[in-house]
């Protein structure tokens, strides 16, 4: 192997919160940061794409003028080691757009649209992993054979840190938490 081929040292080092801090946003872009280490995300399809941002867009419009939804930018959970996740939709304080990093305290829910590769990480790792940092409601959707997305909704309990089963759409999704939300994602 090339110097010129070579994979970069940052991604076999672990990196710290301020080095990232320092890096490019197209550095960034496509990755995400475990226990300092660089994940390398691969490109998510157009259906997986439309999903996150079809939810993205109904949240946006329930939410009102106290939260923002997005997608593709990155939650720091925490600092040392190093533990930054982009999830698929982030619905966080409007009054936080401007603070970098975008903290667990700021973010009400993060979805997931899980993709194959990401099936591990997005049912049982990042779960467990946004439970923990206090992150309140988490949902992962599916994107089934039948081509009817099923989304699983879960809710923080506070006592436990951990999150319990919440409701389970079938390409219609109707929310009453966090945000009443109505979005029927059998249509793409």
């Amino acid at each position: 192997m090339t110097a010129e081929t070579a994979p970069p040292a940052w991604m076999h080092e672990q990196i710290t919160a301020e080095q990232y801090d320092s890096w490019p946003d197209e550095q960034c872009s496509g990755i995400e940061i475990v226990d300092g280490m660089v994940v390398v995300s691969p490109s998510a399809s157009k259906r997986h794409n439309r999903l996150a941002r079809i939810l993205a867009n109904a949240l946006e419009a329930a939410a009102g003028p106290e939260w923002n939804a997005d997608t593709d930018f990155d939650v720091r959970l925490q600092d040392v080691p190093l533990t930054n996740r982009r999830p698929d939709v982030v619905v966080y304080r409007a009054d936080t757009i401007d603070i970098t990093p975008t903290r667990p305290e700021h973010v009400l829910l993060v979805v997931e649209v899980v993709s194959p590769g990401s099936e591990t990480t997005d049912r049982l790792v990042k779960t467990d992993q946004y439970a923990k940092s206090g992150i309140a409601f988490y949902w992962r959707v599916e994107q089934a054979v039948t081509g009817i997305p099923l989304v699983y909704t879960y809710v923080l309990d506070p006592a436990s840190g951990a999150y319990r089963d919440g409701d389970v759409f079938a390409g219609v999704v109707k929310a009453s938490v966090p945000i009443p939300v109505e979005v029927d994602l059998g249509q793409i």
